[in-house]
């Protein structure tokens, strides 16, 4: 294997398709969309996408957009991941969350450790890394690492996985602050799953218990996010290996990307279904024309239309700035700030907001049929109810501490 010198991202592992672009990765998405769509009832019935459909994604390329090039990935852009996401998500939300919150993570891969990162992505590049930025974990520091113990709940996409990254409370460091903590990578053969998975909605994300009994886990395998007077840590060491400077940029605004582009494309199959059921069904009063040829219908649809059209180019619009904010820091000594973080945290949450009304209004307008336990309709209601529960959805707390930072005072919180 070739070696990587510092800043460089000379190829170690080749990807397998070395020619392979941006729009083909978006055409392969787009024309997966009828199959995961009949896929949706066996993939809520039984708790998780199927072997095959992953073994499609496998082949598709998509676990490997965010990877860094030199470990086998495609190394694109965020706005690329999110188009894609969006797409696979517009066929199954399910399928497209587990999806999502697994290739994504390649990103919070490359901030480990170098040799972390040689270990993660092996000889071939095969990466599935869900992770759980709660801490779950305790990690007591020991000779050369940690011991390390905990449970770690919604660790959607755990049973496809090749690894996980779980994050732990640092234990026994009097000097330290607080919630000091470390993201810790975890091999699939280290963790234990328990099915407590029991929701309304995302019921096919196997977003089950992780649990790892007490092991050693060596020092170069836990990454510090933040120091230990609670302090992001920035530019991460790991990520300084890498030329690229979107491997260094801000890690919540990239991560809640990922859940964001899969609500953006529950929006955008929510109009599918929708636009069918104004086709095919009938007005309930006489004349009784299809309700896509009655003004109230062919408002409730441009209404929940330009709230989805305007959450995805808000949302693309977002990532093209972060690649920029990424690369000013990089290049123009322009930092990219703990308040851009939060200001690109809150677009992303206004897009969830958008997209939630748009469904509402699509479910509330269907009538009764649409929310059945098997209708599409009411399926994508019900996950994107689920999905706003999210910690990172809570947009009061996001608003303050963003303001908190523009006038120069500490956030009250992480989010």
């Amino acid at each position: 294997m070739a070696t990587i010198e510092t800043g460089k991202t000379t190829s170690a592992i080749a990807p397998p398709e070395p020619d392979l672009t941006p729009a083909e990765l978006l055409r392969r998405a787009t024309a997966m969309r009828p199959l995961l769509r009949e896929r949706q009832n066996s993939v809520e019935a039984n708790g998780c996408v199927s072997e095959d459909t992953n073994a499609r994604f496998i082949a598709a390329g998509f676990y490997r957009i965010l990877q860094p090039r030199c470990f086998g990935g495609y190394e694109f852009d965020l706005p690329t991941f999110l188009r894609v996401m969006i797409e696979v998500s517009r066929g199954c939300s399910d399928s497209g969350w587990v999806l999502a919150l697994t290739a994504g993570h390649a990103f919070l891969m490359s901030s480990f450790d170098e040799k972390a990162q040689r270990e993660a992505f092996g000889d071939g590049g095969e990466f599935r890394g869900p992770s759980v930025a709660m801490p779950g974990g305790i990690a007591t520091p020991a000779e050369g690492g940690f011991r390390v113990r905990g449970a770690w709940d919604y660790s959607s996409g755990c049973e496809l996985a090749t690894h996980f990254i779980g994050s732990c409370l640092v234990e026994g460091m009097k000097d330290a602050a607080p919630g000091y903590g470390v993201f810790v990578l975890f091999d699939r053969s280290q963790y234990q799953i328990v099915d407590n998975w029991q929701v309304i909605g995302m019921q096919g994300t196997s977003s089950r218990r992780v649990i790892v009994d007490e092991i050693f886990v060596p020092a170069h395998r836990a990454l510090a996010i933040m120091d230990e007077r609670a302090q992001y840590i920035y530019p991460r060491p790991g990520s300084l290996i890498h030329a690229n400077p979107f491997y260094r940029g801000r890690v919540t605004s990239m991560l809640v990307s990922e859940l964001t582009a899969v609500v953006v494309g529950i929006g955008r199959g929510a109009l599918d279904f929708y636009e069918e059921i104004l086709r095919d069904k009938k007005t309930n009063f006489p004349p009784f024309r299809a309700r896509a040829e009655e003004i109230e219908y062919e408002r409730h649809f441009g209404e929940a239309q330009s709230l989805v059209d305007t959450a995805e180019a808000a949302l693309l619009n977002m990532a093209a700035d972060y690649m920029e904010y990424t690369r000013r820091d990089a290049e123009d000594g322009i930092p990219f700030s703990d308040e851009d973080d939060r200001r690109f945290l809150q677009i992303e949450q206004q897009c969830v907001r958008l997209c939630w009304e748009a469904v509402d209004l699509m479910l509330r307008t269907s009538g009764t049929s649409a929310a059945s336990k098997t209708a599409p309709l009411g399926r994508y209601f019900r996950n994107l109810a689920v999905i706003r529960t999210h910690v990172t959805m809570q947009r009061d707390h996001t608003a303050a501490n963003t303001a908190r930072l523009h006038f120069g005072l500490a956030p009250l919180s992480r989010l």
